[in-house]
């Protein structure tokens, strides 16, 4: 992408990102609309047993869950080893899924202002059916049509996408602890012509998505994830400080003021871009990550019944299997595995204004699936056990967050997780800004960095995981 390109995308994502309400419907109109698309869904998702899945093979010679076509994913044992955490060796399940889906959004102009076509999708682990998903959402074998079923809607944008429609475009990382080394293509696309959006499409601006983020489980991860793309260009300190008093408006609290400047400042950071790049190579460096594939059935630890895979506690997660009938999909009857996890989580980043700028406490993190062993994470992330039992030590600023007052807190929802892999998985994220208490010093493992430069790093491949991605596109600026 020129750099024409790029800033001009940026603005047309900074003007949506600050329009509250679009052409066609508004924020609470849209509510009501999914709520309508959820009481007239026709589904059901029953539990079957694991080792009799229809279409699937439980494969006792390789040890691992397969579909019979070869494709989709697989279900298999992973024995991890690592020297930087405080658990250096565990075994585990894990979803294997090499092929690299699309995640794809059309965007068009309305009135000047940039819209985003997403659909009301029903996703067999989805907590309340319907959620906003992009316009596409189909993995290799979805769009290949695998399944025999329809063709995804809309694939031809993006299979035929010229270099100067495209707003974003980039691989980015899933659920490192659950799945191995997956990525998805995370792609926006810009359109011109009229294209009638099918019945259960819609148009938002970028405005609406986020404060539709605000409430629970309403945007699902996979638009979260291609929403936390979008830029909105660099600036300096001084020019927005002129801006801000030029432009300032009742409307726009304090909080969401200062988030504003910090995605669009460049010039007034604690670390520049190439001392996070230092920062985060040097992790990288020191941390060895061996993961070896490994039978269901040697798993330490872990409990393979006729049912499911779970572990001896009946801690973490289950692998569950699922029979699914579900209209108005490319294929409305099948069976598949699931991931269950045992509690929801919590995923929290902390906020403290430096030299002016709204900074974020960021954690570098190594999970078992990561494509590149350390990925950056939120300040807090507690998703493979009971957050409530954890040490404070293990887990630091867990405790600030849980005891954050109400005045700090930005915004406060739970949100589901990929419901097409996962059954009823919801975690609770939270953005929470800082007092003057809050220390400046952090671990080692954390380093400051404003929201400028997380979208920097978001551009690029594998550096920010799904659970700061969720948060990062939440955030508000109106």
């Amino acid at each position: 992408m020129s750099n024409f390109q790029n800033t001009n995308a940026n603005n047309l994502f900074l003007k949506s990102a600050l329009i509250k309400e679009g052409k066609y419907k508004s924020s609470s109109e849209i509510i009501n609309w999914l709520g309508e698309h959820n009481k007239n869904v026709d589904i059901s998702v029953l539990p079957c047993p694991l080792k009799n899945i229809d279409g699937w093979i439980y494969d006792e010679v390789k040890g691992c869950i397969r579909h019979k076509s070869g494709k989709f994913f697989t279900i298999e044992g992973i024995k991890v080893n690592c020297n930087c955490l405080a658990k250096e060796e565990w075994q585990q399940p894990i979803i294997v899924q090499p092929e690299i889906g699309f995640l794809g959004i059309i965007t068009k102009e309305f009135n000047g202002v940039l819209h985003f076509l997403l659909q009301a999708k029903i996703e067999p682990g989805n907590i309340n059916y319907v959620q906003l998903s992009p316009t596409l959402q189909a993995t290799r074998s979805n769009y290949t049509q695998v399944h025999k079923g329809r063709e995804p809607l809309y694939l031809d944008y993006f299979r035929n996408a010229k270099s100067e429609q495209i707003l974003v475009d980039q691989l980015q990382s899933e659920q490192g602890g659950r799945f191995l080394r997956k990525r998805n293509r995370n792609i926006i696309i810009k359109i011109d012509e009229d294209i009638g959006p099918q019945e259960q499409f819609i148009w938002l601006t970028l405005g609406q998505i986020k404060q539709l983020m605000q409430l629970d489980n309403l945007v699902n991860m996979d638009t979260r994830s291609v929403i936390s793309c979008c830029g909105f260009g660099n600036q300096k300190f001084n020019s927005i400080n002129l801006i801000d008093f030029l432009l300032y408006y009742p409307s726009r609290n304090a909080h969401t003021q200062k988030l504003l400047k910090s995605a669009l400042i460049s010039d007034t950071t604690s670390h520049s871009i190439d001392g996070i790049i230092s920062f985060l190579t040097q992790l990288k460096s020191l941390c060895d990550l061996n993961v070896e594939r490994m039978k269901l059935g040697e798993l330490t630890d872990w409990i393979v019944d006729k049912m499911m895979i779970r572990h001896q506690r009946d801690e973490f997660f289950k692998v569950i299997a699922v029979d699914v009938e579900i209209d108005n999909r490319e294929v409305e009857k099948w069976s598949q595995p699931m991931i269950q996890t045992m509690q929801e989580g919590l995923c929290a980043f902390v906020a403290k204004e430096i030299n002016g700028v709204l900074h974020f406490a960021v954690q570098a993190k190594i999970e078992s699936g990561n494509f590149d062993v350390v990925e950056f994470a939120p300040t807090v992330q507690a998703i493979t056990g009971d957050y409530r039992k954890s040490n404070s030590e293990d887990l630091p600023f867990l405790n600030y967050v849980i005891n954050a007052t109400q005045q700090q807190i930005v915004f406060d929802a739970m949100q589901s997780e990929e419901g097409g892999r996962f059954y009823h998985d919801q975690n609770r994220y939270l953005l929470v800004i800082a007092d003057s208490e809050f220390p400046v010093l952090l671990p080692n493992n954390f380093i400051w960095m404003t929201l400028n430069q997380i979208n920097t790093f978001i551009k690029f491949n594998n550096y920010f995981n799904i659970q700061a991605r969720s948060l990062i596109a939440a955030i508000p600026f109106i």
